[in-house]
């Protein structure tokens, strides 16, 4: 009986390798999909800068990579679940996330815009969201910036899970936070009535968040390893200029 077990766990802790060597070959990454330009849908195929920053990643370290599309707001318990292995949504590094995440260097540098439907002379900067209705990406860091302003209470924050845009350019809210980046190219490429009000009001940096665990922080390493390869040869860069116009891969 006991070499039958013996054999059993043996037969058990192959498969266990074999599995665990299939994972390593490749690494999942969640992202939205609706995030122009970052990551999006078009004609049914996922593409945008982190698409392209990703697959460069997965093809420097040797492995596959494999998108996983999902609400934003639900990104974060998936990678926590170990159902991803990071997200690629230009996630912002903050303190609290840095408390409990193993981020990579940054790969993005940008800051935070208000945006108000084209002709709304009463919001021309972030001082006048007092009293105004303000939109934010459901998940995104941009309520947590805003309510660190020292007049949040006199702000109505709302989260949607979409369509911030559309509700600004409709007049439904009188404003939207979201990066300089995106936001200039939403009002570059989209048929809306939108304009940037003021400048930046916070710098971002965007980086890969991965589990704060001795796995985590390995496969974090590897990547990192990745990116400063991309970094140095231009690769970056180059997604950048061709996706937003500019580097914004560098301060």
């Amino acid at each position: 009986m006991l070499k039958h077990i013996t054999l059993a766990a043996l037969a058990a802790g192959i498969l266990a390798a074999g599995q665990a060597q299939a994972d390593a070959d490749v690494i999942k990454v969640g992202m939205s999909g609706s995030y122009f330009p970052f990551t999006f849908v078009e004609q049914d195929e996922l593409q945008g800068f982190e698409v392209d920053v990703l697959e460069a990643i997965a093809e420097e370290m040797g492995v596959e990579v494999e998108f996983v599309t999902a609400s934003f707001s639900g990104l974060f318990g998936m990678l926590e679940s170990g159902r991803i292995d990071t997200i690629a949504n230009q996630i912002t590094i903050t303190e609290e996330r840095s408390a409990k995440y193993a981020f990579t260097e940054p790969y993005v540098y940008d800051g935070a815009q208000v945006v108000i439907k084209e002709g709304n002379e009463a919001v021309q900067s972030v001082e006048d969201l007092k009293g105004k209705t303000v939109a934010v990406n459901l998940g995104s860091n941009y309520e947590e910036l805003l309510r660190e302003l020292p007049y949040a209470d006199e702000i109505d924050i709302r989260t949607y899970e979409s369509n911030i845009e559309q509700d600004t350019a409709l007049g439904r809210v009188d404003a939207f936070v979201m990066d300089r980046i995106s936001a200039s190219q939403v009002i570059k490429d989209k048929p809306m009535p939108l304009a940037l009000a003021g400048t930046p009001f916070s710098e971002i940096r965007n980086a890969l968040p991965f589990r704060d665990t001795k796995e985590g922080r390995a496969l974090r390493d590897r990547v990192d390893t990745a990116l400063d390869t991309l970094r140095e040869s231009g690769t970056l860069q180059t997604f950048s200029e061709e996706w937003f116009g500019t580097d914004v891969t560098r301060l």
